[in-house]
């Protein structure tokens, strides 16, 4: 199947909608059986679509996790309430006290906090690695180094990471590669052919993309499957049937609203390309973009998160652009319909290998569903209260 008929057809097996076109919500946490014989059966099949305990999944799970996994390319799927339970989720399942963890750089600061804090206390050590670094990362490889973690394109600074090479290498020395693959969603890369074990969606940001629901989903291959999910169900980890299913409606409208915030994005991204304030723009389809080259190898497209990076300016002069935004709304998160900027403060505080210049001002930007002129009006009166704060 074609992609666009893979997001409207997949989770729709009669044996979930019961012959209704969306999987009703199935609420459940005591599962009753009729004889020891049912109770076995169900017992051998937990968590292999089996109705079990409500902990294990209902129907409306059954139905998510089937869809994102195919979307994905894996063998099975696991829900967590959150996109930092599956990171946390997914990294607990394969790490223990004395291994090794090799971190990429410009990952997601909940994730970084997570190895620091939490990982540390349980005697798990973490190496950060340049996201850019390629074959090179083999001289971080230790006898007990576990996993290898990246997140491509990277949190706030985009980096497109050269995922086959990295892959490679980290299975030649029997490592586990993981991947945060939320900003290109389910349907922009297809993980598990470029050598990924384990890929980690954000679905609180496109999956859902109403701004409404908090999950997060882990897919794996056929090796790591078995771990994950039983290591995932033993951390008590599942998601209400409800969010499943806002999930699951989210999931239908995926590549339409991709292919518009992709659209709208690049517009607004080669206008402030044209500012003449702007030092570049950190959006992967981008040449000014680290590992633009690897973008263009493997991804079927981009969505409507990017940076960009001003030539100059102060703390003022980023609180004039950002406030009094008509359209743009300040917040956290993204991959809503709705437009969001965010000022970025002290990158070089969130990164221990790489450097950044943190006197070049930065913004986040996530562009909705809104039409572009009204987008550009909004940015452009920014630029005039930057000006003015910085003429003051």
């Amino acid at each position: 199947m074609k992609r666009a008929t893979k997001i409207v057809s997949l989770g729709r097996d009669k044996k979930w909608t019961k012959g209704v076109i969306n999987p009703p919500v199935v609420r459940a946490s005591t599962v009753v059986f009729d004889s020891l014989e049912h109770l076995a059966k169900a017992t051998a099949g937990r968590g292999k679509g089996e109705l079990f305990y409500g902990r294990r999944g209902t129907d409306t799970h059954f139905a998510l996790q089937a869809a994102i996994a195919e979307l994905e390319g894996g063998v099975g799927t696991a829900l967590y309430p959150s996109g930092a339970a599956a990171i946390s989720g997914a990294l607990l399942s394969f790490l223990k006290s004395g291994d090794h963890l090799l971190m990429v750089d410009s990952a997601y600061e909940p994730t970084r906090d997570l190895c620091d804090k939490l990982l540390a206390g349980l005697g798990i050590e973490t190496t950060y690695y340049d996201p850019m670094i390629g074959a090179e990362i083999a001289n971080l490889i230790r006898p007990n180094t576990k996993v290898l973690y990246l997140e491509s394109p990277g949190s706030i600074t985009m980096e497109v990471q050269d995922v086959p090479t990295l892959c490679q290498i980290a299975h030649q020395h029997g490592l586990v590669a993981m991947l945060d693959n939320t900003w290109s969603s389910p349907i922009n890369c297809r993980p598990f052919e470029l050598g990924v074990d384990i890929s980690i969606q954000a679905a609180t940001k496109y999956i859902v993309g109403h701004s409404d629901v908090m999950m997060g989903t882990a897919t794996a291959n056929e090796q790591h499957w078995e771990q994950l999910r039983e290591n995932s169900y033993l951390l008590g980890q599942c998601v209400s049937a409800d969010d499943a299913y806002l999930a699951l409606r989210g999931l239908r409208t995926l590549g339409v609203r991709m292919a518009q915030q992709e659209k709208n994005a690049l517009e607004i991204a080669h206008w402030l390309e044209t500012r003449p304030e702007v030092d570049h723009i950190r959006h992967p389809a981008f040449p000014s973009c680290p590992g633009h080259e690897f973008f263009k190898r493997d991804y079927l497209g981009s969505n409507g998160l990017f940076s960009f990076v001003l030539k100059t300016g102060n703390r003022q002069a980023m609180k004039a652009f950002v406030e009094g935004m008509q359209h743009f709304k300040m917040g956290f998160s993204w991959g809503g319909y709705e437009s969001l900027i965010v000022a970025e403060f002290g990158v070089d505080k969130i990164r221990t290998v790489t450097h950044w210049d943190s006197s070049k001002p930065m913004f986040r930007l996530h562009i909705g569903l809104e039409d572009t002129e009204d987008l550009i009006a909004d940015l452009e009166a920014a630029f005039a209260r930057y000006h003015e704060a910085l003429s003051n």
